[in-house]
């Protein structure tokens, strides 16, 4: 893996960015700021914000933008957080009516610092979404809430048609990006929820060092606890204080995984270079 000092690795030319421009991109933005609200777009210096903007789509991440933990591959800002925003969820509502999205996909900061994670905040936030658009489908994209049940629980009951919460990288690598997270209490997660009988679904990174045969055995074990969506990107170092990229992976390679995950039997698989984990999320009910 490289290390922060050594010269970055060129960028190949499939990694290319589309700018941010048109009408539905200023909507979304308009609604997001109107409403006081954060998006794993921005926060996360997500590639993909042009496209999925345009498409008038936005992750909106709640409980804040400081994050309690500090992940070596993350953009969001890390420290101690403010104390949560009781009428979050009712801007959050709102945000989704403006932006008439018939799929919401909700984030959050790790909150390590609150007694439940935040579980009851992202349950009142999912109810409220739902009261102001009975139409609007969801997906939580959830930290690992330190493996507390009843804040999975609290999850479970809020009734979000996908629950997804991302292992990020290969068992070996867990320890080197994750801080403080744990690749077999993650697991562990994802079967909890699975076994609820709520939809799962997680993604990983490719290019920090991982190899093949970790990449299909990580498929096997997400399998093996009931997750049924899988995403797969590459891994962008947003900053030079973010560990560093070991290498640019061919979207042959990634076209190879896509193949693999769906003859394992994942019911949906979404592979390459700019994927993240709610990309074309709308399309993974």
């Amino acid at each position: 893996m490289n290390s922060e000092n050594e010269k970055p690795i060129r960028k190949p030319a499939w990694l290319k960015i589309k700018l941010p421009k048109g009408e539905n991109f200023l909507s979304v933005g308009h609604a997001v700021n109107e409403n006081r609200l954060h998006t794993i777009c921005r926060s996360g210096n997500c590639p993909n914000q042009a496209e999925c903007w345009e498409k008038g789509t936005a992750t909106l991440m709640i409980l804040g933008n400081t994050c309690t933990r500090n992940c070596r591959f993350c953009a969001v800002n890390h420290g101690k957080p403010l104390p949560p925003d009781l009428e979050e969820p009712a801007r959050v509502a709102e945000a989704v009516k403006l932006m008439h999205l018939k799929h919401c996909v909700l984030t959050s900061v790790t909150r390590d610092d609150l007694p439940d994670g935040g579980a009851a905040l992202w349950a009142e936030t999912i109810r409220k979404v739902k009261e102001q658009n009975p139409q609007t489908t969801i997906e939580a994209l959830i930290p690992d809430f330190n493996g507390n049940k009843e804040a999975l629980q609290t999850m479970i009951g809020s009734c979000p048609e996908i629950l997804s919460h991302n292992l990020e990288t290969v068992e070996r690598l867990t320890p080197e990006i994750r801080n403080h997270a744990q690749y077999r209490r993650s697991l562990a997660v994802l079967q909890y929820v699975s076994q609820a009988g709520t939809t799962t679904k997680s993604g990983i990174m490719l290019g920090l060092g991982e190899k093949e045969e970790e990449v299909l055995k990580t498929m096997d074990d997400l399998l093996n606890v009931g997750c049924s969506i899988l995403t797969l990107g590459q891994y962008l170092r947003p900053s030079l204080q973010n560990i560093a990229v070991a290498e640019y992976v061919n979207p042959d390679v990634f076209e190879k995984y896509r193949t693999a995950g769906l003859a394992k039997g994942f019911r949906f698989v979404e592979s390459g270079p700019l994927v993240r984990s709610s990309y074309h999320a709308e399309n993974h009910l």
